[in-house]
């Protein structure tokens, strides 16, 4: 979330002119500022004495934190889509339904998921590490945009899969139609975009409590 430049102005000059923190804030809520917006414009400047306001340094955007981020997120997204997808054929394959391909097929797609899962899982672990670490040494990559908006776009993307999970079993329920293997691959799919969407929404969440950079 960006910080409007009139409210940042504003605690600029007011502190510069030595009002106290707690009344800036005070003053600003009851203007109809949000708390969000105050605490963020407020964090813009760093809590030291000085004879005039010091801003704190803001995040900017490298080509290799993109980079980063971006494999961080496919690796998850594949490691995702292939745990799912060999679930889905070891309960075909315990649960057979004639009219489906055949188990050659499916012990096909059960190799590609762990080949996959093989290179993808190490590579999303490694990337969770080295944006950690990241974060650590300079914090103010907390605040980057495209770690933001690819957190935002996987919690949109595991909502409609949730979403889209509670509506087929629905559907299926008032058609009579729930069978072993159909509500084994709703708690599958269920399970996967629950821990993925808990995961980073508590992230986003711890994020937001914690002071600005």
């Amino acid at each position: 979330m960006s910080v409007n430049d009139d409210l940042l102005g504003f605690v600029r000059d007011a502190l510069g002119r030595g009002v106290p923190r707690g009344d800036i804030e005070r003053v600003l809520l009851h203007a109809g500022w949000s708390a969000e917006q105050v605490r963020r414009a407020l964090a813009s400047y760093a809590d030291v004495e000085f004879a005039i306001p010091v801003p704190r340094p803001k995040p900017y955007l490298s080509a290799q934190e993109a980079f980063v981020y971006l494999v961080l997120f496919t690796t998850l997204y594949v490691t995702c889509y292939q745990l799912g997808s060999l679930l889905f054929d070891l309960i075909n394959l315990a649960l057979p339904d004639p009219a489906e391909l055949s188990t050659e097929y499916r012990r096909q797609s059960i190799r590609w998921s762990v080949s996959s899962l093989v290179v993808a899982f190490p590579f999303f672990l490694y990337m969770t590490w080295l944006t950690a670490r990241m974060v650590r040494t300079d914090p103010t990559k907390r605040a980057s945009r495209v770690r933001r908006n690819l957190t935002y776009l996987t919690l949109f993307i595991a909502s409609c899969v949730l979403i889209g999970d509670v509506t087929a079993l629905v559907y299926n329920a008032l058609g009579g139609d729930l069978t072993v293997r159909f509500l084994l691959k709703v708690a599958v799919a269920a399970a996967i975009a629950g821990a993925v969407f808990g995961y980073y929404l508590h992230g986003t969440r711890a994020e937001e409590t914690e002071p600005a950079p």
